[in-house]
């Protein structure tokens, strides 16, 4: 299956950038699981947790954000959060 580039900007910094299996994103709506090929949206997206999968079941990393949007297009994910902030 095909990789998902995503990046996680805040206004200081790039907190993280690469490739994914999947990327699970608090969106306003609710939480919004995105995957290479998904269709273009923005969404706003609320304090919470942003897990960024390597694999279908495997999650590589998660970060606390607060507030902000995402935006999904060809390219891939771009996260614009207020804040970032690694999980351990």
């Amino acid at each position: 299956m095909a990789e998902l580039h995503y990046e996680l900007v805040t206004p200081s910094r790039l907190a993280r950038s690469g490739d994914a299996f999947m990327v699970v994103v608090p969106g306003t709506e609710g939480d919004l699981g995105v995957m290479a090929g998904h269709m273009p949206t923005m969404t706003a997206v609320r304090d919470g947790e942003v897990a960024i999968y390597s694999s279908e079941h495997q999650i590589e990393t998660k970060f606390h954000i607060s507030g902000g949007f995402a935006e999904i297009n060809e390219k891939g994910l771009i996260i614009l959060a207020e804040e970032a902030k690694e999980e351990n």
